[in-house]
């Protein structure tokens, strides 16, 4: 599975590496609604929900459905704005102006995003328009429990109430935390961007894009990018290009706009750990490799010590061919190593890779 990105009407010069104060402040309140995605962040997500002043926590809440089980585009209004290529705003106030240049049909689509709703990629009426599309999306939102059919009542009934809500609690949070920390923040996200732009320049695109994530490729031949993710998409690159958006706060996230309409961008986190997480690919392969009862029982004495193929055989009673196949799945997955040792070949389970299967699980989940 993964999101593809046609880029066949791309042209070199409308790559752009831009940071996005209204990006990175959805992700700031993600991080803080969901601390497990970000053990890095947790100490921080922890001191400031301590000092948030009470009203302001509450209406987070009231919200958090923005930006907690999904990311809503209505923090990336850039890519929405119609008529011509509008890059993000160099301010939290650029970037709400550029929010309402979209229509209420184009806020509310972003906006109900939390109902789960299958036409992100798809055409056809909106709830403004069509009763059966309305009444989709306010059963959706009445099984997403908490107040989120109530809040789906108030955008479908006045938009612009809630836009102008919206625009409110945005400004409130800069005030209360988010200005000090778009100042620190800033300076590295806008020399990550110099730093892409500058390999595009020289590089080109597909070594740009493989500098932002080992899950990003672009397929010179094919004319498209491919974002390794658990989730299907396609989208194209039109007129208006490509938008790079770094982010400090994101990771382990590689966020994909692909709404339909909607400009393409890719939001990647400026630092990422040393060590790579596998591929999806990759990670099925792993935990496929480890699901068969006698693959576990190999595992339990590789952990131990290199062996042999015939010491495998003789310890399980199975033969060396029987053995040698399952080490051969062991070894496609990369959980185990060989080396020889004279004309011996011995075995041995790759602890390093096991002992991150969590973390990297949880990664491929979350990317």
């Amino acid at each position: 599975m993964s999101v593809v990105i046609d880029i066949t009407r791309l042209r070199p010069e409308k790559v752009f590496v831009v940071p996005s104060p209204l990006t990175e402040l959805g992700l700031a309140l993600h991080a803080r609604s969901e601390p497990g995605h970000h053990p890095a962040l947790q100490g921080w997500a922890t001191a400031l929900s301590s000092r948030l002043d009470p009203g302001l926590a509450d209406r987070l809440c009231e919200a958090d459905f923005l930006w907690r089980t999904t990311f809503s585009d209505v923090f990336a209004p850039f890519a929405a704005v119609p008529g011509h290529a509008i890059l993000p705003g160099a301010t939290l106030a650029e970037e709400l102006d550029l929010l309402d240049q979209l229509s209420d049909e184009q806020f509310v689509h972003a906006a109900l995003e939390f109902s789960c709703q299958s036409s992100y990629e798809a055409g056809g009426p909106g709830a403004l328009d069509d009763e059966g599309v309305r009444r989709r999306a306010l059963e959706l939102a009445a099984a997403r429990g908490g107040g989120r059919e109530q809040f789906a009542r108030r955008l479908l009934a006045d938009p612009p109430a809630v836009r102008d809500w919206f625009r409110r609690l945005v400004r409130d949070c800069e005030e209360a935390f988010f200005a000090d920390m778009w100042a620190s923040i800033q300076p590295e996200l806008a020399a990550d961007a110099r730093h892409r732009t500058e390999l595009l320049r020289r590089k080109g695109l597909a070594e740009a894009l493989a500098s932002v994530s080992h899950a990003v490729s672009v397929d010179e031949e094919a004319r498209q990018i491919t974002v390794d993710k658990l989730v299907e998409g396609h989208t194209t690159v039109d007129d208006g290009g490509l938008v790079l958006v770094p982010t400090s706060l994101g990771r382990p996230h590689l966020m994909v706009l692909h709404r339909r309409g909607w400009r393409p961008a890719i939001t990647y986190p400026v630092r990422g750990p040393g060590q790579q997480a596998p591929s999806v690919e990759q990670l099925t392969r792993r935990l496929e490799a480890l699901a068969h009862p006698v693959r576990i029982r190999l595992c339990r004495h590789l952990a131990r010590a290199p062996y042999t193929t015939s010491e495998l055989a003789d310890a399980h009673g199975m033969t060396a061919p029987e053995i040698s196949r399952h080490l051969g799945v062991l070894k496609k997955a990369g959980l185990i190593s060989t080396r020889r040792r004279g004309r011996y070949a011995q075995h041995q389970l790759d602890l390093s890779a096991v002992a991150r299967l969590g973390s990297d699980f949880i990664e491929g989940l979350l990317r």
